[in-house]
């Protein structure tokens, strides 16, 4: 992939107005196993997380189920609406915003991050803004769990593909990369899209 290749998107707020959120490629109703079993190795049973790029709302529904203290953002209000109305009666306290990661307004500080698939769409120009921004929205010691596309992916189309290399470039600066490992994507697409899940820690 060439780094001055540009990847086109769906205009989002369009998307989650009119799509079904079940048929989206990265529907997933259960919790991402990959995260799940990241936070039983490291121990976090509650805190403070942030779900970013939360979309369909579903793991910001699954990680409040948890017993976390949820904040989930979007960039698209729609999102953010029908992620709302998931959450039905379970009376689960999730704090909604939309939001934009890149010129967020977000004032606070969490114990870990969850990215699902939003630094994979962002213009490679603004990675280190990204970078920049989710390590000052990190307590110190606190854990960014990201999963993206893996350049052995097959295509071009869609998210950018990342190699662990590339990752390890891309946050090192920043963060301390614990660990990445290939996986997949779960969502609708057969076969699962071939991923990348990275764990990366605010060091004290």
């Amino acid at each position: 992939m060439s780094t001055n290749e540009r990847h086109e998107f769906p205009r989002w707020e369009e998307l989650y107005q009119e799509a079904q959120i079940e048929s989206m490629p990265w529907f997933n109703p259960e919790l991402d196993e990959d995260l799940r079993i990241a936070l039983d190795e490291l121990g976090l049973k509650d805190g403070s997380a942030l779900d970013l790029g939360t979309g369909p709302g579903t793991q910001a529904i699954e990680l409040a189920r948890r017993g976390f203290s949820m904040t989930a953002t979007d960039l698209s209000a729609a999102a953010i609406a029908r992620a709302q109305q998931r959450v039905g009666q379970d009376g689960l306290k999730i704090d909604w915003k939309q939001d934009d990661i890149l010129d967020t307004c977000l004032d606070r500080q969490f114990d870990f991050i969850f990215d699902r698939g939003c630094f994979h769409v962002l213009p490679p120009e603004r990675r280190q803004d990204y970078v920049r921004t989710v390590g000052e929205l990190l307590k110190m010691g606190s854990y960014l769990f990201l999963k993206c596309f893996s350049r052995l992916q097959s295509g071009e189309q869609g998210p950018y593909r990342f190699t662990p290399e590339q990752i390890r470039e891309i946050f090192g600066s920043q963060l301390k990369v614990i660990s990445i490992k290939e996986t997949v994507y779960q969502g609708t697409l057969k076969p699962l899209p071939q991923a990348l899940f990275c764990v990366m820690q605010r060091e004290m």
